[in-house]
């Protein structure tokens, strides 16, 4: 994510670009924003860079730009939308998956699971363009995690279907510990059945992401942020999820990295 940030930052060289995170690492968002307030600045564009409009773009950046808005009030803060599915990144995977000799071949897309129905339904949106994209006969998708099918579950899918060769790609701007687990699963997978899995690999940091990222960055500028709410669990109750319909921002989850960690 650090590569990333320096690539668009890069691409605007007149404007102070930064990164914080909302878990697990450092530095935490919150006091990456102060800094960028104490170093003078008098707008600031807060942009998730999340794949899937889930509850780290529907509460917790929100939350961390309410709260900043209350810390400097005469900052003036611009929220931005989630990366989402665009032609660019859709096309940057089905690159990677045709140079890697995925195309034609069953896919399977790998993706960050969320408890957020809306996301989720995404994630095989994106499984859908792509085999579009590469033509693959067949596609399938799994989660690293709190939604179902696991990766194991989906990698057996193809075995089941009897193929011996298979595609797969990651739905994640960058790597980290779910994708290296995942990768684990995949090995583990090949080795009991035979079956030859083509991995195309993730997003980023790669210099055709910038693009997708400047896009969500002008339309926080001005002033026109594209969140679909259709689907929105926070919006309309859910089977199972109720309780979110009008749920508070930030409620559910630390965007505090340090004290997230503390946990």
């Amino acid at each position: 994510m650090l590569t990333i940030a320096r690539l668009v930052g890069a691409a605007l060289p007149h404007i102070a670009v930064d990164v914080g995170f909302l878990e697990m690492t450092d530095p935490p968002a919150g006091p990456v924003l102060d800094g960028l307030a104490a170093a003078g600045c008098r707008r600031v564009v807060v942009l998730p860079l999340v794949l899937l409009g889930a509850g780290h773009a529907k509460s917790d950046v929100p939350a961390l730009v309410l709260e900043g808005r209350q810390r400097h009030p005469g900052l003036h803060l611009h929220f931005g939308s989630p990366l989402g599915i665009s032609r660019d990144l859709v096309g940057l995977l089905g690159g990677a998956l045709t140079a890697a000799g995925g195309q034609g071949l069953p896919l399977l897309l790998i993706a960050r699971g969320t408890s957020d129905p809306d996301a989720n339904g995404d994630a095989h949106k994106v499984t859908r363009l792509l085999g579009e994209w590469v033509g693959a006969p067949f596609v399938h998708t799994a989660f690293t995690g709190v939604t179902a099918p696991l990766v194991p579950a989906g990698l057996e899918v193809f075995a089941r279907l009897g193929y011996h060769r298979m595609a797969l790609a990651f739905w994640f701007l960058c790597t980290g510990v779910l994708v290296e687990r995942a990768r684990a699963e995949i090995a583990a997978f090949s080795a009991a059945t035979g079956v030859e899995v083509v991995d195309a690999g993730h997003l980023g940091p790669d210099p055709k992401v910038v693009p997708a990222i400047l896009e969500r960055y002008d339309e926080a500028v001005r002033g026109i942020p594209a969140v679909n709410c259709d689907l929105c669990a926070y919006r309309a109750p859910w089977p199972g999820r109720e309780g979110r319909l009008g749920q508070p921002i930030g409620v559910g989850h630390s965007h505090l990295a340090a004290d997230h960690r503390g946990h």
